[in-house]
């Protein structure tokens, strides 16, 4: 059983319908949060990780689809207050990997991964699995799309590990125990509402 069920156990399809929304609309919200120098990262990957833990695998990648959806009708629900256009740039395949990033977030929790320890290896896990897309998109898209990835630092991989990696690991650890920490206490206030 996923958190959002324990919590809203009859859940309706308006009762989705609204959670998507809801979800995506905690992500983008994150995703303007800017934190870190000299290289600065946004919380939008600590949002996709409490989406996918707390939803579950389905809702949960449901949800990214709707966030992804959302920036490619225009609305600035990226990191900087972009759009679709984000699609077209240096980070697209992170943008894409989130829905898979929240899947496996969810898929753990749909399991009954519970506790700190195994949730913030879930969420880990999750996280590194994130540069893949990530990473290939960089190293690709002048290939496969013919955009120029030169202008991305995205020329080999020493520039890769520079620019798309090295700065974000640490981050990203941190990131990944924090929404295992957020999730697991909000299963130990379920569990003391309904003592």
């Amino acid at each position: 059983m996923t958190l959002s069920k324990a919590l809203v156990p009859s859940q309706s399809l308006l009762t989705r319908a609204l959670m998507v929304l809801g979800g995506s609309l905690f992500i983008a919200v994150a995703a303007q949060v800017s934190v870190g120098f000299p290289v600065p990262m946004t919380l939008q990957t600590l949002a996709v990780l409490i989406v996918g833990l707390t939803f579950g695998a389905r809702l949960g990648a449901a949800t990214l689809l709707a966030y992804l959806a959302e920036g490619a009708m225009g609305l600035p629900v990226f990191a900087q207050g972009m759009n679709g256009l984000a699609f077209f740039g240096p980070t697209a395949g992170f943008l894409a990997g989130f829905v898979g990033m929240a899947w496996i977030a969810g898929f753990a929790t749909d399991r009954g991964i519970k506790g700190l320890v195994p949730t913030a290896l879930v969420a880990i896990l999750a996280s590194v699995l994130l540069y893949v897309p990530g990473v290939a998109w960089a190293m690709l898209a002048d290939t496969v799309f013919g955009l120029d990835a030169t202008k991305w630092g995205a020329d080999s991989f020493a520039s890769i590990w520079q620019y798309y990696m090295a700065p974000f690991l640490l981050g990203d650890a941190i990131k990944a125990v924090m929404a295992a920490l957020i999730v697991t206490g909000g299963w130990a206030a379920l569990r003391g509402r309904n003592a």
